[in-house]
């Protein structure tokens, strides 16, 4: 089957490029997180009432909400769904819970070596094999291999192509080549796999007007079926450098008990959130400096105490990796190079951007500042084949429902007492990093019996290759595995096969471990309390780098939490208002 398009794309109405997505097409979107995803088209798409698409993605997401609501999907491949700070993805989560649309999990670098196959025309491609995880047996395109000369145990993943993949991008020019503009996720490589790219952009210019781009990634015009104008088409979401995302709109989208349809019909782009994606990065950069904030002088809190510890482990030769939803890992590592690692690098947006600036965590300006700082922008795709298989990152601290007395880990689904199960939003990249970053870092906000459990239900990731032979064996850095949660810090000891407690939480007695682990508790023999926070340490996160307190979300209840979000985009908006007032 050929994947050759014309040389020139069609230059359509955004109806008519709708109209090209037929009933049973398997179909996967463009964008990441919130930026760039084309709600627009997808809109579009779900009012014609197609049916039978087969979801294939590497995230589900707002996308997937869209077409779930229509009715539109009968089956679902992808690696993780969430709807990023404000939860998980109701329509997923009702969907696969009532097991009414089949739904399989994939390795996140087992998606991308099938979508470079096709894309190479090879009926597979090799890749490590996600060992821990099961979805190293479940996941259909993966056969195992071993490679006598190396000794390894490998994978063959099966080519996959996609029918349709619907993007949104910043520009095209009159020829249909399409600009990207920061963090590429996955994009480049699922228009090399797709039959039909099916593009929405802010605006078509004049040929010879993209080359004068200084940061921007060009998709040829040969890899593109048909674009469409559409303005504001990626709103709520951003689209840089045009409009950055409208939390404030996507909080009440999500709490808002109106069907997607109706809240997600178009509307102008507030001006507010234009003139943010225009602010320079020095700005951005210090913009704690027109916030004044209200904990200065209390307490350091659990939130405060685990980001700064995890800050403490990173150094100036790190390399660290911020996923999909960690705003502890996010804040952690702007801590630790705003101060004591100012060499390390890190990535952020799954590695779209890479070697950023610290600056001062928010909602709005996030994407724009990591955009406008760092020394280069890549994709998804980018990211496994020149850092993670090789091993060279260091640390990506990844969050979980469950973790058990081994370090295995559980974001799938967990049993309810009352029958069936709560679906969660998936491992995304967890099953193949546990083994190939050199450190394996999870958190845990809240340490209860039912989260630390003495084996979990499912296994999504967990570390297999422990020792030091083993990793270097397959080329990988000998390191740790290491878990903090709101009582305590654990290590994986090797001699007595599982977690050991290292550190305790200060105050936090060895009896109330215990007694909240749902695992025997071995205490390590250099068992000792974690240092004190600093005041200069304290000062630092509460001040510059986290003074929204966002790291705070993932510590308190459901029904808190909406409450501390909806202060949080408050606050936010108040931060981008004072930014814009020199401007104005």
């Amino acid at each position: 089957m050929s994947l050759v398009k014309a040389n020139r794309p069609e230059i359509t109405s955004l109806k008519a490029l709708a109209s090209r997505v037929e009933s049973g097409s398997r179909l996967s979107v463009g964008g990441h997180h919130f930026a760039r995803l084309p709600i627009a088209l997808i809109r579009e798409v779900c009012q014609r009432r197609v049916t039978g698409l087969r979801y294939f993605n590497w995230a589900g997401g707002l996308p997937l909400e869209m077409l779930l609501e229509a009715e539109a999907v009968e089956s679902i491949d992808i690696c993780f769904s969430s709807l990023d700070v404000f939860g998980l993805a109701p329509r997923f989560r009702k969907a696969v819970e009532k097991q009414g649309i089949p739904m399989t999990d994939w390795p996140a670098l087992a998606l991308i070596q099938s979508l470079r196959a096709a894309e190479q025309n090879l009926p597979f491609l090799p890749m490590q094999s996600p060992t821990g995880s099961e979805l190293n047996e479940t996941c259909p395109a993966l056969t195992p291999y071993f490679d006598e000369e190396s000794q390894q145990t490998l994978s063959l993943v099966k080519a996959q192509t996609t029918d349709v993949l619907l993007l949104h991008a910043p520009r095209a020019d009159e020829s249909g080549n399409v600009e990207l503009y920061g963090a590429h996720s996955l994009d480049k490589l699922v228009v090399g796999a797709a039959k039909q790219v099916l593009v929405t952009v802010e605006e078509i210019v004049p040929n010879g007007t993209l080359q004068k781009g200084l940061r921007n990634t060009i998709i040829p015009r040969n890899k593109i079926t048909a674009i469409a104008e559409a303005r504001g088409g990626a709103y709520p979401c951003s689209c840089l450098p045009y409009y950055t995302t409208d939390y404030q709109r996507l909080m009440e989208i999500t709490q808002s008990s109106q069907p997607l349809e109706s809240e997600l019909q178009q509307r102008e782009v507030p001006t507010l959130i234009q003139q943010a994606a225009q602010l320079p990065l020095n700005d951005l950069l210090s913009s704690y400096s027109v916030l004044s904030t209200d904990d200065k002088d209390s307490p350091a809190t659990a939130a405060d105490i685990m980001t700064i510890r995890v800050a403490r482990m990173l150094s100036n030769e790190s390399y660290a990796s911020a996923g999909a939803v960690s705003p502890l890992a996010n804040v952690a590592y702007r801590v630790a190079k705003a101060s004591h690692a100012p060499d390390m690098m890190f990535t952020t947006f799954s590695g779209g951007t890479v070697d950023i600036q610290a600056g001062t965590m928010s909602l709005t300006l996030l994407e724009s500042m990591d955009t406008q700082s760092a020394a280069g922008h890549t994709g998804g795709e980018d990211t496994y084949w020149t850092a993670y298989q090789g091993g060279l990152v260091s640390h990506e601290i990844v969050g979980t429902a469950q973790i058990d007395a081994k370090g295995m880990t559980n974001t799938l689904s967990i049993s309810k007492p009352s029958g069936g199960f709560v679906r969660l939003p998936g491992q995304g990249g967890m099953a193949d990093v546990a083994n190939m970053h050199q450190h394996f870092m999870v958190y845990l906000p809240r340490h209860t019996p039912q989260a630390l459990v003495e084996q979990v239900e499912l296994c999504s990731a967990g570390r297999r290759l422990v020792s030091e032979k083993e990793r270097r064996k397959y080329g990988y850095q000998p390191g740790k595995i290491t878990l903090i949660t709101n009582l305590c810090m654990f290590e994986y000891d090797e001699e007595e096969g599982q977690l050991v407690v290292v550190e305790t939480m200060p105050g936090v007695s060895r009896q109330t471990i215990t007694e909240q682990t749902g695992f025997k508790v071995l205490f390590s023999d250099l068992c000792r309390e974690m240092e004190p926070i600093r005041d200069e340490e304290l000062a630092l996160l509460r001040n510059q780098i986290d003074p929204l307190g966002i790291r705070r979300l993932e510590f308190v209840s459901a029904k808190e939490r909406q409450t501390l979000l909806s202060s949080i985009i408050n606050q936010d908006r108040q931060l981008v208002t004072a930014l814009l007032k020199p401007s104005a």
